[in-house]
């Protein structure tokens, strides 16, 4: 294998399954780049499995042993997959090394520099910008991201300079196997129950994670984390929108057609003139996060004024995908009631006194169970919403556990449950024929299921709008 990375140099193939997942992809890509022969399995075919076939990847999606590479030297397989799952039991029973994802970038980053971002929300976001800031300012880095960043039309870049800019998922425990020198932690709040058992536990694991920081590394964590002072680094930044007790913030804020611009504080440091050209104020906060790394490693105010500019955001996160007086139209890939919370409030500020419209898709049974009444408070927010039917993803049904669970706690008027035809059928029939030619109106689609596989049509619907 042609990497800079230790451990690997023999691999000449690697099999996926679940190689349709963000993270499993950007891996995927990792080998190819390196030169080795790589291929996978998913359950069902995306934009995503798509991009990695036009690549050289080879995908299939049905579960079976026939289609299979028959001694790759590694398997690497997402941890949403079932045990059962029967070439995963074929690999294991042939004694063939079969690895978590997690594993991978273990090994991966076990002999490099690695800025290591964590969080319940707006890890995804962060790490894109952090990448893309190193990236356009010509100080390098190999990027692994949990969403296609807009600038490259990837998830995954390589880059001489030993430095590693990785997103690191709390799901499964995954960031507890990585040593970051520089390490983000945005958010704690309650999320995958399902694996942790309780906040408190989930809490636990972001401690450990602060502990994992080598020796002289660098810990940037949101300012007023509940338990922030349990979290370890023998260097403590902390970061902010707006509120100056922080080491970080963002100050002198003006909203500008759709964005922002600003200034950005860093103890006694100011970068004046920050401008961002995408929406919500939680992705000022964001860049904070994202120019403290920067500014930490060197890299001139001129550089990261540049590149903060030029950042096209990454899809599915507050993306405009329809933007006139009229309609502005934007996808978004939240999935829990604070990113919810945060993508309807930020939508809301900048274009007031339109109407706005949810179009939401609960993603897991366990989280709309554990979560209903935070949703519902979220979607309240909105002034009329729809919900799709729950995404069960890796999970079973719950009995009792649907998306009603959520509309009966809303206390909204203007609320309903359609399945994916009856939302088009009524996107065409209804929402397009009365937008509000005055005011303009908002129409938001949000989950992290397969929403986005509507919003072709949903354009389409509304083109004329």
């Amino acid at each position: 294998m042609n990497t800079p990375f230790r451990g690997m140099e023999n691999l000449d193939e690697v099999y996926f399954i679940g190689i349709g997942g963000i993270g499993m992809s950007a891996i995927a890509r990792f080998f190819k780049e390196g030169g080795v022969k790589v291929s996978g399995y998913d359950k069902t075919e995306t934009a995503l499995t798509k991009e990695l076939v036009a690549g050289g990847i080879p995908v299939h999606y049905e579960e079976n042993t026939d289609l299979i590479p028959k001694q790759p030297g590694l398997v690497v397989y997402t941890p949403a997959i079932p045990e059962q799952h029967q070439e995963l039991q074929y690999y294991r029973e042939k004694g063939i090394e079969v690895v978590k994802r997690s594993d991978v970038l273990q090994l991966i980053s076990k002999s490099s520099f690695n800025i290591c971002i964590a969080g319940t929300h707006g890890k995804t976001t962060i790490t894109t910008m952090v990448a893309h800031l190193l990236r356009d300012s010509g100080f390098g880095c190999n990027a692994f991201l949990g969403g296609i960043a807009v600038n490259y039309g990837t998830n995954f870049w390589s880059s001489p300079k030993n430095v590693c800019v990785i997103e690191a998922d709390e799901y499964d425990r995954s960031f507890l196997k990585l040593d970051p020198d520089i390490a983000i932690i945005t958010a704690m709040d309650a999320d995958h129950l399902d694996i942790y058992g309780t906040a408190a536990a989930m809490e636990d694991a972001f401690i450990g994670f602060s502990e994992k920081i080598r020796k002289g590394g660098i810990l940037i964590r949101q300012f007023g984390l509940k338990r922030g002072r349990e979290l370890k680094g023998d260097q403590q930044v902390t970061y902010s929108l707006q509120n100056e007790n922080a080491v970080a913030y963002a100050s002198n804020i003006r909203m500008m057609q759709g964005g922002y611009e600003y200034d950005v504080v860093i103890g006694e440091e100011r970068i004046e003139k920050i401008r961002l050209n995408m929406g919500g104020m939680h992705n000022v906060e964001n860049t904070v996060a994202a120019i403290t790394v920067a500014s930490s490693l060197g890299i001139e105010p001129d550089r990261i004024r540049a590149a903060v500019e030029s950042f096209r955001g990454v899809k599915r996160r507050f993306e405009y995908l329809i933007k006139n007086e009229r309609l502005v139209f934007i996808d978004d890939y939240a999935h829990h009631p604070e990113e919810l919370k945060a993508l309807i409030t930020g939508a809301k500020t900048l274009f007031p006194q339109r109407k706005c419209t949810v179009i939401f898709q609960p993603h897991l049974y366990s989280r709309t169970r554990d979560l209903a009444d935070g949703f519902a408070s979220s979607l309240d927010l909105a002034d009329e919403v729809v919900l799709l039917p729950i995404y069960p993803a890796r999970e079973l049904p719950l009995e009792g556990v649907d998306s009603n669970m959520i509309l009966d706690q809303m206390k909204g008027d203007y609320k309903s449950v359609m399945d994916k035809q009856e939302l088009l059928n009524w996107i065409a029939s209804d929402f397009a024929q009365t937008v509000n030619r005055d005011f303009g109106e908002i129409l938001i689609t949000a989950g992290a299921g397969d929403i986005d596989m509507l919003l072709e049509n949903i354009k389409e619907s509304l083109k004329n709008v």
